[in-house]
């Protein structure tokens, strides 16, 4: 028997036009998709492509956000034990990742595990969240010679980010976003940020002055300007 090959679907930052033609194509072809799901009440790759997803068998993917690698990859090896047995008996397999799956995704990981068991895989290509953010907030990442720093909202790292000359997109802030903005004011750097969460989604909300912002969304996405306009 043939073995089924494993996609990684990309499907973009929330809003559902922003899936790719390609994305949708191997949605409705593959014979099971795969479904991340964070705990987070809400699994909103589900929730963008759920228009392709009509009488397709689904395979729920526990994915705990947590710092403990030990047990983020006990949580990798298990989804890719399912999703191999699934590839094994002749199907293929979508998983859905929000964004592009090349930046700040987890299933890369259990992509790389998959792989090395010898199985076919396949990642396509999505629009990144702060792609999305930028034009919702009508303004360029970079121009001319300037430089893009993408990064984690990690307090260990923020300072060094920050001293570092050119544009920067803060990702993955969680709680951390009121500290995020605190720094920011400390490096005088706060006038020229922006943000918008939940880009794309029936909750986004868009703040011009990062200062303004009164919630720590989960979805949010910094970016601030070396130089203002």
């Amino acid at each position: 028997m043939r073995k089924g090959t494993l996609y990684g679907v990309s499907v973009g930052p929330g809003d559902p036009e922003l899936l790719t033609k390609k994305a949708i194509r191997i949605i409705r072809e593959v014979d099971v998709v795969a479904v991340p799901n964070i705990g987070h009440k809400r699994q909103t790759a589900y929730e963008i492509a759920a228009e392709y997803l009509q009488d397709k068998e689904l395979l729920d993917c526990a994915t705990p956000m947590t710092k403990d690698r030990s047990a983020a990859k006990e949580a990798y090896a298990l989804m890719a034990d399912d999703l191999c047995d699934l590839l094994e008996a002749g199907k293929s397999v979508a998983y859905l990742c929000l964004g592009d799956i090349s930046v700040y995704s987890t299933f890369i990981y259990v992509h790389d595990i998959v792989r090395a068991r010898g199985y076919n895989t396949d990642i396509i290509p999505g629009v990144t969240s702060f792609s999305a953010a930028a034009a919702k907030l009508g303004i360029a990442l970079c121009e001319g010679p300037e430089r893009l720093i993408v990064a984690p909202v990690l307090a260990s790292d923020v300072d060094e980010v920050l001293a570092f000359p050119g544009n920067k997109v803060f990702m993955k802030s969680g709680k951390a976003l009121f500290e995020l903005r605190d720094k920011l004011d400390e490096f005088g750097q706060l006038e020229n940020a922006s943000m918008v969460a939940n880009c794309g989604l029936p909750d986004e909300k868009v703040f011009e002055h990062f200062a303004d912002v009164d919630s720590d969304d989960y979805f949010s996405v910094v970016i601030v300007k070396e130089n203002a306009r």
